[in-house]
C-alpha cells in the first residue's frame, strides 16, 4: 500500500479521477483492516460504532437516535443491536408510554469491551500522518462533501 497507480497497475486521465479512485480504494482498504481487527473481539465495525455512540450518550437513548448518529448508515442496525443484546453488551427497554419507542443503553460488559479495544493498536497506520496533515485531509474530505 502506498502508491495507487502501482497498487492497481493503472494510469489515470487526471488527478481528480485518480483522487476519486484513491478515496474508494482507501475506503475499501480501511474497511478490510477494521473488519479483521474487530474479529477477535466478536463484533463488527458497525457494532463498534453503536457501542461508541451509546458510551458517549451516557444514558439510554432511542434506537432511532443511534441509527441517525451512525457513521455508516446500516439498514440492518436493529439486527446489529439484536446481536449486541445477545452478547449482553447493550440492553433494550421499551417506552412505557409508547410501545413503538425502544431505548438502548450500553452495559458494563460493553464498556469493558470498549476499554479493551481502545487499548489496542488498531489505528497505528494513522501515525503516518502528522496532526497538520490529518487536519488538511479532514478539510479536503469535508470540501468534497
Amino acid at each position: 500500500m502506498g502508491n495507487l497507480s502501482k497498487d492497481i497497475q493503472s494510469k489515470f486521465d487526471n488527478n481528480r479521477i485518480k483522487a476519486l479512485i484513491n478515496i474508494k480504494y482507501t475506503s475499501n482498504w480501511l474497511n478490510s483492516r477494521e473488519t479483521e481487527f474487530f474479529k477477535p473481539f466478536g463484533i463488527s465495525p458497525q457494532q463498534f460504532n453503536i457501542l461508541r455512540i451509546l458510551r458517549g450518550a451516557k444514558k439510554k437513548i432511542k434506537v432511532q437516535v443511534v441509527k441517525n448518529r451512525m457513521v455508516e448508515r446500516a439498514p440492518n442496525a436493529t439486527r446489529l443491536m439484536d446481536k449486541l443484546c445477545e452478547k449482553s453488551l447493550i440492553e433494550r427497554e421499551r417506552c412505557a408510554d409508547d410501545r413503538r419507542v425502544v431505548y438502548v443503553k450500553i452495559t458494563d460488559k460493553g464498556l469493558e469491551l470498549l476499554s479493551k479495544i481502545n487499548g489496542s493498536e488498531h489505528l497505528s497506520f494513522l501515525n503516518n500522518l502528522s496532526e497538520n496533515e490529518a487536519d488538511i485531509l479532514n478539510n479536503l474530505l469535508d470540501k468534497i462533501r
